[in-house]
């Protein structure tokens, strides 16, 4: 018996599942980048976004981690057409909303850079919920397995 998904996926699977790996590459990327940020850079920032970065808890960059290592794997794991992407999009999802917690109200982005702050995570959210819609989808197509 084949491992394969018997149904052939649309080209715009594809699309959007190569689209969704580039976003949550992007988002790898934001993390390497603001764990190894060095204090010349850090100091740099305006005032309430570097209180922000020192007050994140350690929770809340392990969060941030699991969240991008989850949707990366996610992904690729959707374009191998594997149904095993929907468990890994909640995680990513789960993780993103411990994430955006601890960065909104334990570090204080609400308070420090205002309403402004929730564009992102709420751009971020929108995305992860639309991915695990478009992955169970896919599954219950036959798109993946």
């Amino acid at each position: 018996m084949s491992d394969q998904s018997s149904t052939k996926a649309p080209t715009s699977f594809w699309v959007i599942s190569v689209a969704a790996l580039i976003w949550n590459l992007l988002g790898m990327m934001a993390y390497i980048m603001q764990v190894t940020m060095n204090e010349a850079t850090l100091a740099a920032m305006p005032a309430a976004q570097r209180a922000v970065y020192e007050s994140m808890p350690g929770w809340g960059v392990s969060a941030f981690a699991i969240a991008v290592t989850a949707g990366v794997l996610a992904c690729l794991v959707l374009l191998l057409r594997k149904a095993w992407a929907v468990p890994l999009f909640i995680l990513s999802l789960v993780a993103v909303i411990v994430q955006d917690f601890a960065a909104l109200f334990v570090a204080g982005a609400l308070q420090g850079m205002g309403p402004t702050s929730v564009i992102m995570p709420i751009v971020v959210l929108g995305i992860g919920i639309y991915m695990i819609v478009y992955s169970r989808s896919a599954r219950d197509k036959g798109w993946i397995s």
